[in-house]
This record gives C-alpha cells, structure tokens and sequence, in this order.
C-alpha cells in the first residue's frame, strides 16, 4: 500500500481556523441573541433598585436646568395623582439603563465575539471602556452644557406678558431623558463605526466617500435632539458628531487593516 493511499488531511483541505471555531446555525443565534437580551435586562433591573434609593434626588438634580429657567416661584406641576409616582418609576429605569450601559456592552460583545478573530477579541475591554465613557460624556454634555441654555430659549418663545409657563413633572421628565440619552448614543458614533470596519461589515473607504451625506444626516439629528432651533445650541451638538464621524474613520482604517492583515496571515497557514 502506497504511502498516498494512507488516510490524513488532503493537502488542498484549508487548514482548521483557531479563530473562529464557534459556528452557529441561525436557530443557535437567536437562542444566543435572546439569552444576551435577558441578561441585559437583568443588568437594566439591578441598576433600578440601586437607582430607586436615590431617585427624589436623580429627579430633582435632572430638573436643575428646567428650574433655573422657569419664572421665580413657579414649580412643576402635576395633575394625576399617581403621576409622581409613575415619573419615579421612570427615572429608575432610565437610571437602570444609564447604570447598566457596561454591562449591557459587555454582553453585546459576548454575542458578537464568537464571529471575530482572536486578536480582535483582545479589544473587549478598549470597546467596553470607550463605549462607557463617550455614552457618558454624551449625557453629561447635554446636562451641563445644552440644557441650560437651551430651557431657557425654550421658555422664552412666548412672551411672558401672553403666557406663563405650567410644566408638567411627566412630559419635562420625557424631554430631558431623550435628551440625555440621544446625546449619549450620538457620541457613540466613532465606537459604532469602527466596530462595523473592525467585523468587515463596511469599509472605512464606504464612510469617507459619503461623508458629506453624513454631515447631512448629522446636522438633521442634531437639530432633531437639540430642543431649540438656534444655530449655537445646533453647533454644540452637529460640531463634535462632524468631529466624532472623521475620528471614527481614521479608527476604522486602522482596525479594517489590522483585520487584513489577521486575514492575510491565516490564509498562509
């Protein structure tokens, strides 16, 4: 029996890749994507009861920019009985969500990791950290510099002679936390695209060849999130999106080329 007829590996069989051994069936992720759900709501539910202690002072620190605009002696209002309670509740799940971003980017990442090669996965704890801290400088952007100035123009439209302002504790609740939280995931905007280029899902060539519609998209989302009209509340949110978009495609760049490179050196295996 010649040597050739012994059993083993073909030599044209492409070599088993140690970086992506985990392959599932489209049944497995979504069993996978639903178990990563449940996990973060679990997150989502523990940072509400730490949130709950604390949510009379959350509430009156979030209305601080509001009070300050309103006229002296005017306070929030409600009309329901159970609306204080109702506009708690809400500030301890929007707190949840604000408490758990980590690990609901921790768990993010757990679905997507077993689609990424291993010097990729290294990066975990970088997109967990930047993830956390733009979401966060996000919110605290819109809290301490467009809020207090953009109530007060807000305010100002009527005339104080024609109308005096009566604000409801729920709806004023409701624009503040969009606020908040549409400047927090605007500023994830660099995390986002470099994480598409890093798993070849768009090349960084794809975002700087649209780059004007996107000073375009960006400029209609800013003006969409900032309350107001006025081209300097507008600036302060469409100048770091532009800034965030050209630092999220020399990112792009430099992950898209180390995925080719990862790519390139295990196809000489």
């Amino acid at each position: 029996m010649s040597v050739s007829s012994l059993p083993g590996p073909s030599p044209s069989a492409a070599p088993p890749s140690p970086e992506n051994e985990v392959k599932l069936s489209f049944f497995e992720h979504l069993v996978e994507l639903r178990k990563r759900l449940v996990r973060a709501v679990l997150g989502i539910a523990l940072g509400m009861l730490v949130i709950a202690i604390f949510v009379q002072e959350i509430f009156d620190w979030l209305m601080v920019p509001v009070r300050q605009a309103l006229p002296a002696g005017t306070k929030l209002i409600y009309i329901d009985p159970i609306e204080p309670f109702m506009v708690y509740m809400k500030v301890a799940i929007y707190g949840g969500i604000f408490a758990a971003v980590p690990w609901i980017l921790w768990q993010l990442w757990q679905f997507v990791a077993p689609g990424l090669y291993r010097k990729e996965k290294r990066l975990v704890f970088p997109f967990i950290f930047w993830g956390t801290a733009l979401f966060y400088l996000g919110a605290a952007f819109c809290r301490f510099f467009i809020m207090p100035p953009a109530f007060p123009a807000i305010l100002g439209i009527a005339r104080a002679e024609t109308a005096s302002p009566m604000l409801g504790m729920s709806a004023t609740l409701g624009i503040v936390t969009a606020m908040l939280l549409g400047f927090g995931i605007v500023f994830e905007l660099p995390l986002v695209m470099a994480f598409l280029a890093m798993i070849g899902l768009v090349s960084p060539e794809f975002f700087a060849k649209y780059r004007r519609h996107a000073i375009v998209v960006n400029v209609t989302v800013a003006a969409i999130i900032t309350p107001t009209g006025d081209p300097i509340n507008l600036s302060l949110m469409a100048v770091p999106m532009i800034v965030f978009y050209e630092i999220g495609i020399i990112i792009a760049r430099i992950l898209a080329k180390k995925r080719k490179e990862s790519s390139t050196a295990l196809a000489k295996l």
